[in-house]
């Protein structure tokens, strides 16, 4: 157990410090297994996060909100996790890179822990700038991780997979600039979205 936890730990660390030698490692072995179980735990961890922020908040806690945090969020973040797969693989078919579906699912499954942290830094949201402030940052960052990831993990052409990212850039800037960024935020934190409506 405690070999697991220093390895995921040293994970975690170089996803953030070195992705560029992190991905690279990511081999094709056969064994889904293990992602689609570190999707379920992160989902799982997310869920028990929106509980607990629910009840600081004074939510009240219904069988229904357990059932849902415990339940459905960590089968929701495992189906993400393919559904983000079949994005990476258009992505990777797009830039010329690998097309191993394992290795997407791999390379994806990697960088899932960052589902809790995500929801950790929206709940700290308090007001209208800082959900814009948080949003912004953690928006960037996950595209910079699918940047790392295709080229990296799926070893794309890096200046095809700049002009892609480019393009999810430019649509997540349009998201922000038009009346569907309340939405995006109210999926984040709607309490410090409301102050942006004020």
């Amino acid at each position: 157990m405690l070999y697991k936890t220093k390895k995921f730990l040293t994970n975690v660390r170089d996803a953030i410090v070195n992705p560029k030698s992190f991905f690279k490692k990511i081999v094709a072995d056969g064994d889904l297994e293990e992602s689609m179980l570190r999707a379920f735990i992160y989902g799982l961890i997310g869920g028990v996060l929106v509980l607990v922020f629910r009840l600081i908040g004074g939510a009240t806690i219904t069988i229904g909100s357990v059932f849902s945090a415990l339940i459905i969020v960590p089968v929701l973040a495992v189906a993400l996790l393919f559904i983000m797969g079949g994005l990476l693989m258009l992505i990777s078919e797009i830039t010329g890179g690998e097309r191993d579906w394992e290795i997407a699912i791999k390379g994806l499954a990697s960088i899932f822990f960052m589902y809790p942290v995500i929801l950790l830094l929206n709940s700290l949201a308090f007001n209208c700038w800082s959900v814009w402030i948080i949003s912004v940052c953690v928006d960037t960052w996950v595209l910079y991780m699918l940047y790392c990831i295709s080229v990296y993990c799926m070893h794309g052409d890096r200046k095809n997979i700049m002009i892609v990212i480019g393009i999810l850039a430019v649509f997540v800037l349009t998201l922000y600039i038009s009346d569907y960024r309340t939405s995006w935020f109210m999926l984040k934190n709607a309490g410090a979205t409301l102050s942006c409506l004020l």
